[in-house]
């Protein structure tokens, strides 16, 4: 047999028990992390939404890039359901929400979301969206201005900003990346790797204990999560440059919570300016604060919450 030869059989192998390592990875992380919420039908595909609570003015919470319901269940959701009845959605392509036909833009991810929470009886919540999902909830603002009540940008993007793509999602969005790279990751990364890259995010705090648990890091690393998250946060910056100068005309209160030691969605470039072109945005900054308020800052967050809906007039 010749080298050549030799080394084409060992990469074949080799593919394939990355596939088989991926898949298996993939009925784990769904057998530890299953879906908590029900389905909705949106334009032939499942939008999966828990919803937490019973009565009060309606809230919608929308996650990040690689996140999903569980980032809001671990406790913000369970909180907040003492007073609203709260509507957690995993984004199209993420979660347990299937990828749009149509495409997975930040608009068409918002009409998708606004039309699974109104169809369980959301007419006008208040939507708070935390980092990539605030430039969702900015987006649904601006589409569909009659469907919703306020805005909550939580750590949010809202404009374009000068470091471009970076070299993982540049690697990783590209058709070589997602056929090649995703499957290697899903099959190989360590646990391990994944909790530290989730211990960046809430840098300089930590993540609470029992956080990762119940996040389920693998539901992460699946392939088509991958897949859908690298090719929207691709388009992300080209979107942004497109519609944040709507932004300025959103006629909704707008309350916008933004850690000063945010390192990922620097508040100088999306928050301040934010509060500055809106007349109705109003800008808390936290001291000290990373990327993730809604954990390490919630008694800040929820009365973000609370003024939206006192300005919004909701009950």
């Amino acid at each position: 047999m010749s080298l050549l030869t030799a080394t084409g059989i060992g990469l074949l192998g080799f593919t394939g028990a990355t596939q088989v390592l991926a898949a298996r990875r993939e009925a784990r992380a769904a057998k530890l992390s299953p879906p908590r919420g029900q389905d909705v039908e949106v334009a032939g595909r499942r939008v999966h939404v828990e919803v937490l609570g019973a009565a009060g003015p309606d809230l919608v919470l929308i996650h990040g890039s690689s996140g999903n319901t569980r980032d809001f269940t671990f406790r913000l959701a369970g909180e907040l359901a003492a007073r609203y009845r709260v509507f957690v959605v995993d984004r199209p392509g993420l979660g347990w929400s299937d990828a749009l036909p149509q495409g997975d833009g930040l608009e068409a991810q918002a009409r998708a979301i606004q039309a699974a929470v109104a169809a369980l009886g959301a007419e006008r919540p208040i939507v708070l969206g935390q980092s990539y999902g605030g430039a969702v909830a900015l987006a649904w603002a601006a589409a569909l201005p009659g469907t919703l009540a306020g805005v909550v940008s939580v750590s949010g993007v809202a404009y374009p900003w000068e470091t471009g793509l970076g070299l993982y999602y540049t690697i990783l969005s590209h058709p070589l990346g997602r056929a090649l790279l995703i499957p290697l990751i899903t099959a190989w990364v360590p646990r391990a790797a994944i909790k530290r890259e989730i211990d960046k995010v809430f840098a300089p705090q930590t993540a609470p204990a029992g956080y990762d648990e119940h996040f389920g890091p693998e539901l992460t690393v699946r392939r088509g999560a991958m897949r859908v998250n690298a090719l929207q946060r691709r388009a992300l910056h080209g979107e942004i440059s497109s519609l944040s100068p709507r932004w300025a005309e959103i006629g909704l209160p707008i309350e916008i919570v933004h850690g000063d030691a945010d390192m990922i969605v620097h508040h100088s470039i999306h928050a301040d300016r934010l509060a500055a072109e809106n007349p109705q945005a109003r800008l808390t900054l936290l001291p000290g604060i990373g990327h993730m308020p809604h954990h390490v800052a919630r008694p800040e967050v929820i009365a973000a919450i609370d003024r939206a809906a006192l300005r919004a007039n909701v009950k």
